[in-house]
């Protein structure tokens, strides 16, 4: 076996918002891939729109720079705990790892998720400590407590050496020492080099495990993965070996690398190198691209099970079709059958009622960017309340639990206290710092956490940070109690209007405006009290023959409180459901009449 010195395969890994997608950025800019650094932007390799909105990295991505002789093979990865299974497909294309680590925050729970599956298949690490430039960093207790994570998780001694660098990721400077600033990112490429193993080569057949797919309109379906034995070109009849161990046999119709963001066309590619080929039409993830005379398995892709589960169903609401194009059982089915194939983490269930599916992911999050990508691609449906899944051992109930840190300023302590003593939390750790900033670190069922990002927020007026990572089944904790009011639910269709909006914000909150359209059911705000209030806010004032003042005709309104899509599966019950348009959502009763809800009650 032997080792190809002109490749160096590394994957970024840290905990979100650490400046994984930041640092890719610099590094592209100083290895020449684009004619005009200075206008190439920032956060190049989240290129969709939902990455952009919400400032964090959802898919892993591959790029490619050159650095001299060497060739960097870069795979970003998501950073959110939620996407865990983007991290668990790819780290196996590479052979070291970037691991960024903030130098005000440290060490956070996703750190040491990426960091455990990084030492368990043997990458190299280097240790990154990002952001020096901050005020409140505390670069020598960060180091420290980042060699304690090393200490705990390490398999073997020599993952104990490790190089660190400094940088600040967002000026392109990276150093061995932070007294002795850089101007670039030239350490940080050395040390790459210098610390990542060259990929071994091993002779024989064809090998190569795909690890993410893509499309493109004239190719069809691109698999891309990395080679571990023998090469490939173009033309060359391949074997493709299923998950379980079903071959099929296919042609490759195109070789690409990666070069800088674009997919370059080659005649060959050997072992250790990520390619992308095409003519591989039914590839999936998981499953290896062998010769054709020798069709020898790799290992497949192993992720964590899901903890979450919720319904996706067809649109029931009188306003079904109004608003989307996609929406039947069919269509659903189909689409939810496609995300299956590029989402490694999500399961999909037929439940028993043909247009009702049940769905399985790591986290609300990760189940709320399906449903958000699913209506920006014009699908209607209607969600249920995101729930987690428990499992039976020897006759006992078991549930997710989670470790949960929480940074905030000493004022919230109180709250947050008492918030986890309601949700079943137990506090293993608390920190206060100089300055007044404290960490609390909790353990609770992942149940709990269900609706409480929105209410942490907003209690702590956004001056506060929650992360939390998976931990394992354990008994069940026992019921946890939900605080939520009653909801304020539309009588009848028709628009609602300031009159009857006017009479409804005197029993709670709206979560209308005046003129948006309403049916029977449908929540249109949150009550004060607990119970559930019917109430009509179609209502206008009654035309009289008395002439009025201005006063007395102007309807003075509280704005409405508009829920975004994670605050509308927070607040929903078990007995409600969110209707999904590409144009609104829409809270409404599981059982839209007003008689039937009652005597259910009764």
């Amino acid at each position: 076996m032997t080792t190809r010195d002109d490749i160096r395969n590394v994957a970024i890994i840290a905990h979100v918002d650490h400046g994984k997608t930041t640092l890719v950025d610099g590094m592209l800019k100083q290895s020449n891939v684009f004619r005009q650094p200075d206008q190439a932007g920032s956060l190049i390799l989240d290129s969709n729109d939902l990455e952009r909105e919400k400032g964090i990295t959802i898919l892993a991505k591959n790029t490619a720079i050159r650095y001299g002789d060497v060739k960097i093979n870069i795979i970003d990865t998501p950073g959110h705990a939620d996407f865990g299974g983007e991290v668990e497909r790819v780290l196996n294309l590479a052979d070291g790892c970037l691991l960024l680590v903030d130098a005000a925050e440290g060490p956070m729970p996703q750190t040491r998720f990426v960091l455990k599956k990084a030492l368990e298949i043997g990458l190299r690490p280097i240790v990154v400590i990002n952001k020096i430039d901050r005020p409140n960093a505390r670069i020598d207790e960060v180091l420290a407590r980042t060699q304690d994570l090393f200490l705990e998780l390490a398999t073997e001694p020599e993952q104990l050496d490790f190089p660190v660098i400094y940088t600040i990721a967002k000026q392109g400077q990276a150093m061995t020492d932070p007294a002795s600033p850089r101007a670039d990112l030239k350490v940080l490429f050395d040390t790459i080099v210098d610390t990542v193993p060259a990929p071994s080569v091993a002779s024989g057949a064809l090998q190569m495990l795909v690890t993410t797919l893509g499309y493109d309109s004239y190719q069809g379906r691109i698999a891309i993965g990395r080679i571990f034995r023998g090469s490939v070109r173009p033309g060359q009849s391949v074997a493709v070996i299923g998950r379980h161990g079903t071959v099929r046999q296919s042609k490759v119709v195109a070789v690409y690398s990666f070069e800088g963001l674009q997919r370059v066309p080659v005649e060959s590619a050997e072992a250790g190198d990520i390619v992308a080929l095409t003519g591989i039409e039914d590839a999936a993830i998981g499953e290896t691209v062998a010769a054709a005379e020798q069709p020898d398995a790799l290992p497949g892709i192993e992720v964590e099970e899901p903890t979450v589960k919720m319904t996706i169903g067809v649109n029931t609401s009188p306003f079904a079709g109004r608003e989307g194009t996609m929406g039947t059982s069919r269509q659903l089915r189909e689409r939810l059958t496609r995300e299956l194939e590029t989402n490694v983490a999500l399961r999909v269930e037929e439940t028993g009622r043909a247009d009702t599916f049940l769905v399985s992911g790591r986290g609300e999050l990760h189940l709320a960017i399906l449903v958000e990508t699913m209506r920006r691609e014009g699908y209607e449906f209607e969600v249920s309340r995101p729930e987690v899944i428990t499992r039976e051992v020897d006759g006992q109930t078991l549930e997710p639990f989670e470790e949960l840190v929480i940074d905030t300023v000493e004022e919230n302590v109180g709250f947050v206290t008492q918030a986890m003593a309601a949700r079943k939390g137990q506090m293993t750790n608390m920190v206060t710092t100089e300055t007044g900033e404290t960490r609390m670190e909790f353990t609770i069922p992942t149940r709990g956490l269900i609706g409480f990002r929105n209410e942490f927020l907003t209690a702590t007026r956004g001056n506060g940070i929650m992360s939390s990572l998976f931990l394992g089944y354990r008994p069940c904790a026992g019921e946890i109690v939900s605080y939520r009011n009653g909801a304020l639910v539309a009588l009848e269709e028709g628009q609602a209007v300031s009159y009857g909006l006017a009479n409804a914000q005197e029993r709670g909150l709206t979560f209308v405006e005046p003129g948006t359209p309403v049916y029977g059911g449908m929540i249109v705000g949150l009550n004060s009290r607990q119970e559930d209030i019917v109430i009509n806010v179609c209502k206008d004032k009654k035309k009289t023959n008395v002439r009025s003042s201005t006063a007395d005709i102007l309807v003075r309104l509280t704005p409405a409180t508009i829920l975004s899509l994670e605050q509308s599966l927070d607040f929903i019950g078990d007995d409600e459901l969110l209707e999904v348009t590409p144009e609104s959502l829409r809270l409404r009763k599981a059982v839209l009449s007003h008689d039937l809800r009652g005597k259910r009650r009764r």
